[in-house]
């Protein structure tokens, strides 16, 4: 059976080669024969500081980039995708595109987190981006996974130094190792590598564990989860509730009205 999904990321993928071409290659090896994966990043332009890790830190920005989100979303849908994957961790604007559409919505974060508590009963987050903590715990809170999540510790590393791994895994390998372990001191037994670049480069270096823990391959995960809820949403409709605030879906024409207003179709279209 055939199925799309779109998967979206929080950088501009042309701007990181070697992580584009990492990843490419790691969900085709995840998905099912059939399954097309087509990867969409932000656009050209969207950084004018030192890459996402620099707006990651500020509620306004990160929050402002989320409307690429709804507008990849409303795409997806329109153009017919079977589900639409959230590839970054913070989960960027999961919660209103999920309000949006009715094709699955699967978000990095949430997926991982429910994917582990299956591995172990206390997770560890291992990622670069310091920033990130006060995102990844109130979201968990939201999704009432916070018991589950320990530690959340950082990698001895920058944006650039995990794409200079691609071409000299070794330093970004020993680091990792040595904040896997850390985690694991303070009681996490299974580890969700945070941000996408980092995943894919663990992945592609062919790292599952690390001493007895299981390291979960999240952005593989979160492949096979789409397919699965896409076969969901095909064979039964099965779509989130659409029930209150947080999840009754406005009507379309309210929503381009309003997009129109605030010329975002307009800019991102």
């Amino acid at each position: 059976m055939s199925m799309r999904i779109w998967h979206q990321s929080f950088t501009v993928l042309d701007d990181v080669p070697h992580y584009r071409d990492a990843l490419a290659r790691h969900l085709r090896s995840q998905a099912r024969p059939g399954t097309e994966i087509d990867l969409h990043g932000m656009r050209p332009g969207t950084y004018p500081s030192d890459y996402p890790g620099t707006h990651i830190g500020y509620a306004y920005l990160a929050g402002l980039h989320e409307e690429q989100f709804v507008h990849a979303a409303l795409q997806a849908e329109d153009e017919g995708y079977d589900a639409f994957l959230i590839a970054t961790i913070p989960d960027t604007a999961y919660e209103k595109v999920r309000t949006l559409i009715d094709i699955p919505v699967i978000a990095f974060g949430q997926t991982s987190v429910l994917m582990a508590a299956q591995l172990g009963d206390r997770v560890g987050i291992v990622n670069f981006i310091g920033a990130l903590e006060p995102q990844l715990r109130r979201n968990m809170r939201g999704y009432r996974l916070d018991p589950l999540v320990g530690p959340i510790v950082q990698v001895d590393a920058e944006f650039a130094d995990v794409m200079a791994a691609y071409a000299d895994p070794g330093p970004l390998l020993d680091a990792f190792t040595r904040a896997a372990r850390k985690a694991i001191e303070a009681g996490a037994n299974v580890i969700v590598p945070g941000e996408g670049p980092l995943n894919v480069f663990l992945a592609d270096q062919g790292i599952s564990r690390v001493d007895d823990v299981p390291v979960l391959d999240s952005l593989g995960t979160c492949v096979r989860v789409a397919e699965l809820r896409a076969e969901q949403f095909r064979a039964t409709g099965l779509a989130p509730a659409r029930t209150g605030f947080y999840g009754a879906r406005p009507p379309r024409p309210l929503v381009d009205a309003a997009r129109n207003f605030y010329g975002t179709s307009r800019t991102l279209g």
